[in-house]
C-alpha cells in the first residue's frame, strides 16, 4: 500500500502572535514553528496502515525551506520519505491543494492521509480541494478507520454525535483526535533523521482563489479582577456578576 501523508508547519500554540505592519500577515520574528498537531495523528495513522498492509509511508509539505524541520520529525517517526514543494509565497490554500494533487498524481497513492484541520488558519478545506481535484472520495474528521481488502469503514464526528461511513481505496481521510496515539520519536530515530534525505521540487505557481484583506488582534475586554474569599468579597463578586456581566 502507498501512503501519503501531508503535512504542515504552523506557529507554536505557545507562541505570541503579533499582525505585520502590512495588516495581512504574521510578524514571524521569534515565533517557534511545529508541526501542525492534528497531522501527528495523520503520520500515525500512517504508519500503522504501513504495518498492517506491508506499505510505504511519503510525507509532503508545500512551503519555504523550514518545512524540512517537521519533515524531519515525520521522519524521525518511521515515515520512509518525504518530499517538500518549496512555495516561499503559498497564496492561499488552493495553491497547497493543487500542487499536493499534482504531486499525489504522479505517486498514485492508495490513500492520502491529512489531520483534520492546521491549527493557524482553521479552514478544513484542504483535505476535500485535493480530493475535488483528484476525483477521490473523501471522508474528514475521522476518529476511527478500518481498511479491509480496499474497503474503508470510517467513524467520524458529527454534531451531536458519530457516524459511519464507507468508501474504497483510493480515498482522502482527514484524521480527528482520538483516532490514535500517535508514537514519540526516539532519540537515535530523530538522529538518523537528521541525516535522511529530503526530495525537493518547485511549487507550480497558481492563481490566488482567496485574498486576505486585512488581520487584526482582537482586543482585550477583561477587566482581570481579583476577589478574595472574604464575605465582603463573595458580595462584591455577586454583584458584580448581576450588575456588570448580566449573567445572574
Amino acid at each position: 500500500m502507498k501512503i501519503l501523508v501531508c503535512i504542515s508547519q504552523v506557529p507554536d500554540t505557545a507562541a505570541k502572535i503579533v499582525v505585520s505592519d502590512d495588516g495581512k500577515s504574521i510578524n514571524s520574528t521569534g515565533v517557534k514553528y511545529i508541526l501542525n498537531p492534528y497531522d501527528e495523528f495523520a503520520i500515525e495513522e500512517g504508519l500503522r496502515l504501513k504495518t498492517q498492509f506491508s506499505g510505504s509511508v511519503t510525507t509532503v509539505n508545500v512551503g519555504p525551506d523550514s518545512g524540512k524541520e517537521i519533515l524531519r520529525t515525520a521522519l524521525a517517526m518511521g515515515s520512509d520519505a518525504a518530499t517538500l514543494i518549496k512555495d516561499d509565497n503559498r497564496t492561499d490554500s488552493y495553491s497547497v491543494a493543487f500542487n499536493i494533487a499534482e504531486y499525489a498524481k504522479e505517486l498514485q497513492p492508495d490513500i492520502l492521509l491529512f489531520g483534520r484541520q492546521s491549527i493557524d488558519f482553521d479552514s478544513l478545506q484542504l483535505p476535500s480541494m485535493v480530493a475535488e481535484l483528484l476525483g477521490m472520495p473523501n471522508i474528514s474528521m475521522v476518529s476511527s478507520l478500518t481498511i479491509t481488502d480496499s474497503t474503508v469503514a470510517a467513524e467520524r464526528d458529527v454534531e451531536s454525535g458519530k457516524e459511519i461511513v464507507t468508501t474504497t481505496l483510493p480515498c482522502v481521510i482527514s484524521a480527528q483526535k482520538g483516532l490514535n496515539d500517535p508514537r514519540y520519536p526516539k532519540l537515535p530515530d530523530i538522529m538518523k533523521a537528521k541525516s535522511k534525505p529530503i526530495e525537493e521540487r518547485s511549487a507550480v505557481t497558481t492563481s490566488a482563489r482567496v485574498e486576505i484583506v486585512s488581520m487584526e488582534q482582537p482586543e482585550s475586554k477583561r477587566l482581570n479582577k481579583i476577589l478574595g474569599d472574604s464575605d465582603g468579597d463573595i458580595s462584591e463578586l455577586v454583584r458584580l456578576l448581576h450588575e456588570e456581566a448580566k449573567i445572574i
